[in-house]
């Protein structure tokens, strides 16, 4: 026979979180929130195979890529030998700020993060780029996962396609092949790194390592299989190893095992690039290193940044590791000597742009401005480097996006690249005016401006001049110099090796030469051209290459007044900053190759002409596939119509007849959203037990303006019961009881996001909680049972037991929240939370609850010293008898837990021995002090990444993330009538604080869940000894 005290403990915890839902949870408690900076006025039209999403300001540049996407269609088209059924839909955003405020993707986008394909509604998400070339590219590149997506998720093939068979590298180096083909230096340039290294990965390490980025060793894989067995290999190779494995594709497709192609790739790889690195300089004689990992700890420094005289140099680095930060160290030691806030937790900054942007100094050395992201715009950011703070925030009127700053030789003018409409021009900005000007104003990419010394001419990056960028057949040069005349207007191109790559422009102090990078002959290298007589000369010649992250990212600078230049270097799976004095900056002369030369040691193998098999001939031809100039696609108003995502899978199940007759269980949810993801509905419904027992909820959700509405509405039944047995009158009689809480509840809730780390929150509703008892009766002998439902008051075994009253709350709530922190595998190690709420219930009891709760993590590498303090109280609430009104130290998944103390782990010789001690004659003292109207807890721990990645572990085995923690643990429960009795004391049975120190173990599992095991000592427990716990939930 179960106890009744037990189902009630069960009602008990139940109806304790369930009072606290609304207020506490209605919310997502902490994390960081993605906000609507601005509502984007969307319209659509179509294509022939695609449904293209856009708003007004960006027209002219989507319909353009409108015509890219039908383009690629036909290539990959080909490529797959599939068309699509359903025309496919395409949003575009005018620039990475607008695109990362999206709602189509869920969580926050990094600005690495150049487009994404979901597989829902097959949707491809992506911002404009500024340059036509690159836009066709990621385009392209997404493209390839829509026709992925497409056959993966088919209903129509008889074997079942399986996304979770093939590996990322497969995935993203298919598309990063078919969308830029086999003419690649920078692939070609982590290649060459990789085999000085002599660590060119097998497809197994490529498929379960993660220190080989699957993009670039993904692509020289598929450009080897294209190359030797036909580009129709790289897409039957993908089908087949969605259905059989990546292992038996290989074998049925292209007759090798993955060991033997992995073998002869590495040969063909060694064999094609060693013959042209045999001339080149290791990367560690390209000068004086300064920045690197062994000497300041980043493996990621980027956009080096001299000062005008020299000393400093600035730059962008992930050193502190979690997130890239602009740091100002010594150009002679690399020392760094100052640092930007981490912008992630200043409320008035989200992030830095780092990916296509350096910054750029004063001319007096003072200041440095830099390109931020705040407000859903890009701003001018101008920070302080003696007093280590941004004194000012430039929002640029009329243009949202920009990147590539450059001071002006006075000191007056900022020019910069600028995107409007997702196309990029030059403007120059008048900092004591404020005034714009618009230097250039066509579809040409302008990019990386730097002024000339006497502050004439600004050289850039561009694809304009010879003609070879034709935007009706939307073909591209590659990118190439020019000169802009500040005084007469015009622009002036420089294409010293002609159609290949040029990029980074830094004038010399003197104005007479212009250094740039380029990989005319297959190396990244930096050059320098004598603006009189138009000689060249290479100042590099490494192995591997002067790069940034991508191809265009800038990755050299030189001092204004001194000359000296800094540049970073791709070298060991990293980048290097490295310093050169003025007069080693001579170089030798070269001359350009002649015209249409391939400079094949930037050719990814097998090396063979370009314009063969299917893939070289399609990216050689701009016209197939392209639709004309006169298509009219009118423009239609976007309809946020609701469409059905996904349905949970459903479950039931029937019992009929029995003992018990027929029952039901079971549930089935649905998930709809519009095309932009800005309204959500939610549908749940559930049963189980008898038809009695069906209940549902909806959720509806608008995401799509700064204010974030929601609302919910449910009737929710759970069930809970026993049977009790035995001979009555020499006849068998079986007693089931149910007991059922209806609860029925109507809610709304409101978001107002100040930045990513702050918001303000406000929710109120309605909650009912109805009772009902049930006994079903089985009288009878054998085999044979008559079957009533009776009352309780007619019941044998449970008579007494009354239904309850239903419970009703009017609840409000208003709640401010931060959450700068960062994250590791199973909690959070750097940054801060904080939580300050207020939330007033009126009904079967009235009382406001009110809620602190503040973290802070400090980190030194590689430990965390993690501080808590909480507290949560019900004020105007009488005492712990109303569950609705209990705060609790004692159940572990409760937020205000002391480990060591779980209810659960009480045994009744610690209560006994309470009465035998004088005072207030509590029955178990030592449990009462654990709950009341009001807990205050405070907690410490310092936590040790265990098991881990290479830079957050210290023992490498990324497969089971593990953390240690040592903690200490503390809280107090007390009521308005029973005030605590603020001392240490481990016998007293008096309402002391409770105390407990221990280990913990964390253990990240499979990316799903947290599972904590912790061996605490509580002191005010002194009978019980050391106690062992497990909860399954992250870090605090």
């Amino acid at each position: 026979m179960f106890r009744t005290a037990s189902l009630l403990a069960c009602l008990s915890i139940f109806l304790t979180c369930a009072v606290l839902t609304p207020t506490l949870a209605s919310a997502q408690y902490f994390g960081r929130n993605k906000v609507q900076y601005d509502h984007f006025d969307f319209k659509h039209f179509e294509t022939e195979h695609f449904i293209i999403y856009y708003y007004p300001e960006e027209e002219q540049a989507v319909r353009d890529a409108g015509r890219m996407a039908e383009r690629w269609y036909s290539r990959h088209s080909r490529t797959y030998l599939r068309e699509f059924k359903e025309k496919k839909p395409l949003i575009f955003y005018a620039n990475d700020a607008d695109f990362h405020q999206t709602n189509v993707i869920g969580g926050l986008i990094g600005e690495g993060t150049g487009g994404v394909t979901e597989s829902i509604k097959q949707r491809v998400i992506m911002p404009l780029t500024g340059s036509y070339a690159e836009t066709d590219h990621v385009l392209g590149h997404e493209l390839v996962h829509s026709f992925q997506y497409d056959i993966g998720l088919s209903d129509q093939d008889p074997i079942r396609f399986n996304l979770a068979l093939l590996p990322l590298w497969m995935i993203e180096g298919t598309a990063e092949y078919l969308s830029v083909g086999r003419s690649d230096p920078h692939t070609a340039m982590w290649l060459r790194d990789a085999l000085l290294r002599d660590d060119l990965p097998t497809i197994e390490q490529l498929t379960r390592d993660q220190r080989y980025f699957p993009y670039r060793f993904g692509q020289a894989y598929m450009a080897y299989i294209g190359g030797k067995y036909g580009d129709a290999a790289v897409a039957n190779l993908f089908k087949l190893a969605g259905r059989a494995g990546v292992d038996s594709a290989f074998v049925y497709t292209l007759g090798i095992t993955t060991d033997s192609l992995s073998t002869e790739w590495k040969q063909v790889i060694r064999k094609t690039y060693e013959p042209f690195m045999e001339d080149k300089a290791p990367p560690e004689e390209s000068g004086q290193r300064i920045l690197a990992p062994e000497i300041d700890g980043g493996e990621v420094n980027l956009s080096p940044a001299l000062s005008p005289d020299g000393e400093y140099i600035a730059f962008l680095s992930e050193r502190d590791l979690f997130s890239i930060n602009l740091f100002v160290a010594n150009a002679k030691t690399g020392e760094v000597i100052s640092s930007l806030k981490n912008p992630a937790a200043n409320p008035h900054m989200d992030a830095l742009r780092f990916i296509q942007s350096a910054g750029s100094w004063s001319p007096d050395g003072r200041q440095l401005a830099f390109v931020s992201f705040a407000g859903g715009d890009n701003r001018i950011s101008i920070f302080d480097v003696r007093r280590r703070r941004v004194r000012q925030n430039i929002a640029v009127e009329g243009v949202t996006a920009l990147t590539n700053l450059a001071w002006s030789p006075d000191g007056s003018s900022i020019a910069f690249t600028g995107l409007e409409g997702g196309i990029s021009d030059l403007y120059v900005l008048n900092l004591e005016t404020d005034a714009v000007r618009q230097l250039t104003n066509d579809r040409f990419a302008d990019l990386q401006p730097d002024w000339s010394p006497d502050g004439r001419y600004i050289a850039f990056t561009t694809d304009r001049g010879e003609g070879l960028t034709d935007f009706d057949q939307l073909e591209y040069q590659k990118k190439g110099l020019a000169l802009f005349d500040l005084e007469r207007n015009e622009i002036r191109p420089l294409r010293p090796f002609g159609n290949v790559l040029h990029h980074n422009p830094q004038f010399s102090p003197d104005g007479d030469d212009l250094y740039f990078i380029s990989d005319q002959n297959g190396f990244k290298d930096v050059y320098r051209l004598n603006l009189s007589s138009g000689e060249v000369y290479r100042l590099t010649n490494l192995a591997t290459g002067v790069s940034g992250i991508t191809a265009l990212s800038p990755a050299m600078s030189v001092a204004d007044r001194t000359g000296q230049m800094s540049f970073s270097v791709f070298s060991d799976n990293a980048y290097t900053v490295y310093l050169r004095e003025p007069d080693e900056l001579t170089g030798e002369a070269v001359q350009p190759q002649p015209a249409g030369h391939v400079a094949t040691a930037g050719v990814l193998p097998p090396i063979r002409s370009l314009n063969e098999g299917l893939v070289g001939n399609y990216l050689n031809d701009a016209m197939t596939g392209l639709p004309s100039l006169g298509l009219q696609w009118p423009g239609k108003e976007y309809q946020s119509n609701l469409q059905l995502d996904y349905v949970a899978p459903p479950t039931i199940g029937v019992a009929a007849g029995g003992l018990y007759g027929t029952q039901v269980a079971g549930g089935i949810g649905f998930a709809f959203s519009d095309m932009l993801g800005d309204r959500n509905l939610y549908l749940v419904a559930q049963a189980q037990g008898t038809f009695k027992d069906i209940g549902g909820q909806a959720s509806y959700i608008d995401l799509g303006r700064r204010i974030n509405l929601g609302a919910s509405a449910g009737h929710i039944p759970l069930l809970y019961g026993y049977s009790v047995g035995g001979f009555v009158g020499g006849a068998q009689v079986v007693e089931q009881l149910r007991q059922r809480i209806f609860i029925d509840q109507v809610s709304g809730i409101a978001q107002y996001p100040f930045s990513q780390t702050r918001r303000a929150e406000a929710n109120a509703g309605f909650v009912r909680y109805g009772f009902d008892n049930e006994v079903e009766q089985f009288v009878g002998s054998g085999f044979t049972f008559g079957r009533n439902r009776v009352d309780t008051d007619d019941s044998i075994f449970f008579q007494g037991i009354t239904e309850q009253e239903p419970i009703y709350f009017f609840q409000a709530g208003l709640a401010f929240v931060g959450d700068y922190s960062f994250n590791g595998f199973t909690s959070p190690i750097s940054g801060g939370r904080y939580r300050l709420e207020i939330a007033p219930k009126i009904g079967s009891s009235t009382f406001v609850t009110g809620l602190v709760d503040y973290r802070q993590y400090l980190y030194i590498q590689p430990v965390t010293l993690a501080v808590r303090g909480m507290h949560i109280g019900n004020y105007g609430a009488e005492s712990t008898g109303d569950l609705f009104t209990t705060q609790y130290l004692g159940y572990s998944y409760y937020p205000g837990f002391v480990r060591g103390y779980n209810f659960r782990s009480f045994e009744a010789s610690e209560c006994l021995a309470d009465a035998n001690i004088p005072g207030r004659g509590a029955v178990c003292s030592s449990m009462d002090r654990l709950q009341g109207t009001h807990v205050a807890l405070s907690s410490v721990e310092v936590r040790v990444p265990f098991l881990g990645t290479e830079q957050l572990g210290l023992i490498p085995f990324p497969y089971l993330p593990t953390e240690l923690a040592a903690f200490v643990d503390g809280g107090v429960a007390w009521t308005e009538e029973d005030l605590p009795v603020l001392k240490f004391d481990r016998t007293t049975n008096e309402r002391v604080p409770v105390f407990s120190v221990g280990m913990s173990a964390r253990v990240n599992i499979l990316g799903y869940i947290v599972l904590e095991t912790y061996y605490a000592f509580p002191f005010q427990r002194p009978d019980a000894g050391w106690q062992l716990g497990f909860r399954v939930t992250p870090g605090w």
